[in-house]
């Protein structure tokens, strides 16, 4: 049996394991599994690899930036982001050498990318791995944009700064944070949804709940609104793609 997994500290918001499951199924694809592993920490993470027989894995949240130190290799996309969320393990005798790749960044461009030509600036909320990868991507396309986190020494804007002067010069809108994720989903950053209109791109990357407050809030605004599904999908055929290939 091939094993592969998610790891993270709280899966159960996770869909990943249902979708390489049906995938398995509907392809045929036959001595594979998908589980997901919670873990405290990324420090057992090589003996984990080892004792399970693991041939690659997703990382989620919290563990994308933290990975890293984990690893023997990054890509020079992982690199240039500092996160990664898809490792691919390769086996040589009793030794195993494990890869860092960041498939999100096909993911972001999967949701983006039709959007791209009328996105003048970005608002990204949050500063971890998966705004990194957010801000990777926007450099790539030379969208500027701004930081949001509730720590300033971690994003160039707080929380508490945001109006509608600023949001009246900025189309899109990323979370990058947790908050709305199940089963916590009342919560949702704090942004001026006063300030949004029918110019503004919502994107939330989370996906479970299909929607969640902010995009509640945003669309409510008339706001267009976008969901982290079609991400997922997206970064897990990429995952899939790097682990089958030798």
């Amino acid at each position: 049996m091939r094993k592969f997994g998610l790891i993270g500290k709280s899966l159960k918001h996770s869909f990943s394991e249902a979708y390489f499951g049906e995938k398995f199924f509907k392809e045929g694809i036959g001595n594979c599994s998908y589980s997901n592993f919670e873990m405290e920490d990324t420090q057992s993470v090589r003996e984990w690899v080892k004792q399970n027989d693991i041939r690659g894995f997703n990382v989620t949240i919290p563990f994308k930036e933290a990975i890293l130190s984990m690893v023997d290799e990054c890509t020079e996309e992982v690199k240039a982001i500092g996160a990664s969320n898809c490792i691919k393990v390769i086996r040589k005798g009793e030794d195993i050498y494990l890869t860092a790749f960041n498939t999100d960044v096909v993911g972001i461009h999967t949701c983006l990318k039709s959007y791209l030509p009328e996105s003048n600036k970005g608002l990204i909320l949050g500063s971890g791995g998966a705004s990194k990868t957010v801000q990777f991507y926007l450099k790539q396309h030379n969208i500027p944009y701004h930081t949001v986190s509730r720590d300033k020494q971690r994003g160039d804007l707080v929380y508490e700064s945001l109006n509608r002067d600023l949001l009246n010069d900025i189309k899109l809108i990323v979370n990058c944070t947790p908050l709305g994720t199940y089963p916590n989903i009342d919560e949702y950053p704090r942004i001026p949804f006063e300030a949004l209109t029918k110019r503004h791109l919502v994107f939330d990357l989370i996906y479970n709940p299909e929607q969640t407050k902010l995009l509640q809030y945003s669309r409510a605004r008339g706001a267009r609104i976008h969901n982290g599904m079609k991400m997922l999908i997206s970064q897990a055929e990429a995952s899939w793609a790097i682990w089958t290939t030798d």
